[in-house]
């Protein structure tokens, strides 16, 4: 869960960033916005990134726990038949 702290932090950061850039603009309105949106813009952009990441991390995550499970799996079966094997021989 450590990524979805970032994510809000990076969502709270933006925020107050927004906020304080507002309140303390020494520029006309009209540049303000501008830099509001190009500063929001590069925020998104670095928040999408992060957020493909994290998707990435996770399928990769995703994809190493499936292969472990398919392992187990042929395990687990080839420990059946053995038994099985085991267990005719024994009876014969």
């Amino acid at each position: 869960m450590n990524t979805g702290k970032v994510v809000l932090g990076v969502l709270a950061g933006l925020a107050v960033g927004a906020a304080l850039g507002i309140l303390f603009a020494p520029e006309k309105g009209t540049k303000t916005r501008k830099k509001i949106s190009r500063k929001g813009d590069d925020y998104v952009d670095e928040l999408k990134d992060k957020f493909n990441d994290f998707l990435e991390t996770l399928t990769e995550k995703f994809e190493s726990a499936k292969e472990d499970a398919d392992d187990m799996i042929e395990k687990g079966k080839s420990k059946v038949n053995e038994v099985k094997r085991e267990v005719k021989n024994a009876v014969n």
